[in-house]
């Protein structure tokens, strides 16, 4: 943080969020806050060994696109999420593992995707209301 202060638990959120030492949690959560990112790094913790063929991912990633598929594979893969190893086969085989600081994203994409399932039907309530009186 700036002049050398540290945030704190307890600090308000709002004031966290204008300071320009979190762009970095700007910069990574428009990363892994996305849709298809969120869904393979779940897919992967759910996968044996954490691991699954490109082919895998896009049969149990429904609605995911070829190249969306791609794009986002290459990602993760980037930001150290994920591994991919191409075995020298005819046809090539590619497969995607997720690598420790993968994992360790594991458990807090489990608590908001738990949240999200045990607060939906109060979300889309507020949408329904909100869509409503917008009218």
């Amino acid at each position: 943080m700036k002049n050398g202060s540290k945030s704190s638990a307890s600090e308000p959120m709002v004031l966290m969020c204008k300071n320009e030492d979190t762009k970095p949690l700007r910069d990574f959560l428009s990363r892994v806050g996305d849709k298809w990112s969120v869904l393979l790094v779940v897919t992967l913790a759910k996968a044996p060994k954490h691991r699954a063929r490109f082919s895998e991912l896009q049969k149990l990633v429904e609605g995911i696109s070829q190249r969306m598929l791609t794009t986002t594979l290459r990602q993760l893969e980037r930001d150290g999420l994920i591994s991919r190893e191409v075995f020298p086969e005819v046809p090539p085989r590619v497969e995607y593992e997720l690598t420790d600081l993968g994992l360790s994203l594991i458990e807090p994409m489990w608590n908001l995707v738990q949240w999200i399932g045990s607060n939906w039907i109060s979300i889309k309530q507020a949408r329904e209301g909100f869509d409503k009186r917008a009218r």
